[in-house]
């Protein structure tokens, strides 16, 4: 009878810890866990650490509420003013809700990658290359709001969308490399006129300001002369005013004219 007892307690032990091994599940701290019984979502969404289910009753599924970085793979479009690109972007997004993102949509990570591609396509017919070139954060929060909307209820929340790359084709680099070279030339040329035209002006002040005084002139031309000077492998030919000539003329005493010689004789 005791040999009984304890086989029969040994045989309870037995399927009790086969009970719990078969009921016993781990939800990391990253997860939430979805319980179906019979095909029902039963109770609360378990959180982090040891639960228990029934056994061939219950079913745990685990949803992972890290945020997910997916690429979008390049889509090509056409742009508003007649431009073919190639885009791809990335997409952040994380779970929210564990049931609904289990319940609503068969595959929340297909669905939102299929959205961000019609979205991107949409973004890309409805924007300028100006804007997908240098005005990427506003394309950037039209493009996390389109997706973010219907994720909603997905129990699905977009953290962010970012466009990576713009891939331009290789006629329209050329042109825009050539329209960059032209303007940066007009620009150019303007600051040279304009450094032309404030030297003319200053020139101008300084030959009306050399006008009242003859001699700032020729100072002016003896500091060329030495500046010229200081290069030893160049000629150096001095213009000699005539104004000078005129000042040492007027510079020099006045002599007498030379006497007549007196007529010769004439003999008888």
């Amino acid at each position: 009878m005791l040999q009984e007892l304890l086989v029969a307690g040994v045989a309870a032990g037995s399927a009790c810890v086969v009970y719990v091994a078969a009921a016993a599940r781990v939800v990391k701290q990253y997860e939430r866990g979805v319980v179906f019984r019979l095909g029902r979502v039963a109770g609360e969404v378990r959180g982090p650490g040891f639960t228990t289910v029934v056994p061939f009753v219950d079913k745990l599924r685990k949803v992972n509420m890290q945020i997910v970085t997916m690429p979008v793979p390049a889509q090509e479009g056409i742009t508003r003013d007649n431009v073919t690109v190639r885009v791809d972007a990335v997409v952040y997004f994380k779970v929210v809700d564990a049931a609904e993102a289990i319940v609503k949509v068969e595959d929340y990570r297909f669905a939102v990658s299929q959205m961000a591609q019609t979205s991107l396509r949409s973004i890309i017919g409805k924007s300028d290359l100006d804007d997908l070139l240098s005005n990427r954060e506003k394309l950037n929060q039209g493009l996390e709001l389109m997706i973010d909307s219907p994720s909603i209820g997905w129990g699905v929340q977009i953290d962010r969308v970012e466009i990576k790359d713009v891939s331009l084709p290789e006629t329209m680099k050329r042109s825009m490399a050539r329209q960059a070279e032209a303007d940066r030339e007009r620009r150019a040329r303007i600051i040279n006129a304009d450094a032309e035209l404030q030297a003319s002006k200053k020139l101008a002040e300084a030959a009306e300001q050399m006008s009242e005084q003859p001699a700032a002139l020729q100072l002016r031309l003896l500091q060329t002369v030495v500046a010229v000077a200081a290069e030893k492998n160049s000629t150096l030919v001095l213009p000699f005013p005539v104004e000078l000539l005129r000042f040492l003329e007027r510079a020099q005493p006045q002599q007498p004219p030379p006497a007549a010689p007196p007529p010769p004789a004439v003999e008888e």
